[in-house]
């Protein structure tokens, strides 16, 4: 599992400064120990040092160039669909990224990172635009996506994206295609920034064909349908813990071990779909983390396959990993 160690907190006297010099600066309103469980599909995670939310691609753009031009740590939340917060929270500065203007020009679809991507396939089927379907089963924003090269049912971003406008680490924006991303299964060079410098993705430009809007209803229906049937919808999860390893599912590799319905405090293993780790009785980061865990170390020991998480770990973790 991806990790980002503990940052530098800040104290309430630097995050105040901090605060009210954004306000004055970019305009935009922030909070100090904002609670982030709120904020994130596990409904877990501790406060953050200084919170901010933006609404439009000004903001986002203004904000991350702040916080690089001082040295702050950054981390940006869209629907927090593929992160674990720590329990004791996240030092530096969390942006809520909402910016989510969509247009749709001939057969392609620009979105800001904000919008989610369930959204952007509503759009794409009224526009009588195909590709994006399966981005209906994908619970994040379209800046998420592109960071994790989100896919589903047998569709990724890689193969609809023709790119994606990034802020690089100098500051810098450019508009990088797939293969400047690095896109791999689950994977993308954005992924492997340092702790609190990402490069962030601002808007992405999704290259679809033209189709039936019916006949795009109709798919989009097939997948709404297995969602229900197969998914532990309603209760709070990340979406797939684990990806699947190389030929194989690690859901069905979970669930022969008998693995389903596993407990640690709050968390347990779906019983709807063992690749689901859910918070379904007041869980904390820690129980999900240790549920995880044990799985994992349990594929290794019974079936010799080292399991690799698709969520990633953010915030201060070190009380956590001390106690291991």
């Amino acid at each position: 599992m991806t990790v980002e160690r503990a940052r530098t907190r800040l104290s309430e006297e630097e995050a105040l400064r901090i605060g009210t010099e954004i306000q004055r600066r970019i305009g935009v309103k922030t909070s100090r120990q904002e609670p982030l469980a709120r904020f994130t599909t596990l409904r877990v995670g501790g406060p953050a040092d200084l919170f901010a939310e933006i609404r439009n691609l000004f903001e986002l753009r203004a904000i991350v160039r702040y916080a690089r031009t001082r040295d702050l740590p950054l981390l940006l939340l869209g629907r927090g669909s593929n992160l674990l917060i720590s329990d004791a929270g996240v030092g530096g500065l969390v942006v809520h990224v909402r910016a989510q203007e969509v247009r749709v020009e001939g057969e392609s679809l620009v979105a800001d990172a904000g919008l989610p991507l369930a959204k952007a396939a509503t759009v794409a089927k009224e526009a009588g635009l195909a590709g994006l379907e399966f981005g209906l089963a994908i619970p994040g924003t379209v800046g998420g996506a592109v960071w994790a090269n989100a896919g589903a049912h047998l569709g990724e971003i890689r193969g609809v994206l023709a790119s994606a406008s990034v802020i690089r680490a100098d500051g810098s924006e450019e508009r990088l295609d797939p293969v400047a991303l690095g896109m791999g299964y689950r994977e993308c060079i954005l992924k492997h920034d340092p702790p609190g410098r990402p490069q962030v993705v601002t808007s992405a430009t999704f290259l679809l064909r033209p189709d039936d809007p019916a006949a795009i209803a109709a798919r989009l229906d097939e997948i709404r349908q297995w969602r229900q049937a197969h998914q532990p919808l309603g209760i709070p999860s990340a979406g797939s813990w684990f990806r699947n390893p190389p030929g194989d599912s690690a859901g069905r590799i979970i669930d022969e071990l008998g693995l389903k319905g596993r407990r640690v405090g709050g968390a347990s293993v779906s019983m709807k779909h063992a690749n689901f780790l859910v918070n379904d009785a007041g869980g904390s980061a820690a129980d999900l983390w240790r549920l995880g865990r044990e799985v994992r170390e349990i594929v290794r020991r019974e079936r010799g396959v080292e399991l690799v998480e698709e969520v990633v770990r953010v915030g201060d973790w070190d009380e956590m990993e001390a106690g291991a």
